[in-house]
């Protein structure tokens, strides 16, 4: 992961920490058209994030908030 891509990972998940966010509100601010800015499905792809499908609900997982204790 670039650090332009793990500075912008780590904003995301602090912004998803506040609160459990929808799927919808994730995508309105986080989704890109550029491939080399793919901050969603990075963090999916490392396991940083669930997505409880029934409930649309995007919340840290135990991987997720170990990259937010790591400076």
């Amino acid at each position: 992961m670039s650090s332009v891509n793990a500075t912008l990972t780590r904003q995301m998940l602090e912004w998803i920490a506040m609160r459990p966010r929808t799927y919808a509100e994730v995508m309105q601010v986080w989704r890109t058209s550029c491939p080399r800015m793919s901050i969603w499905e990075d963090a999916c792809a490392a396991g940083l994030i669930e997505y409880e499908a029934g409930t649309g609900k995007v919340t840290l997982s135990c991987g997720g908030r170990a990259f937010l204790m790591n400076p």
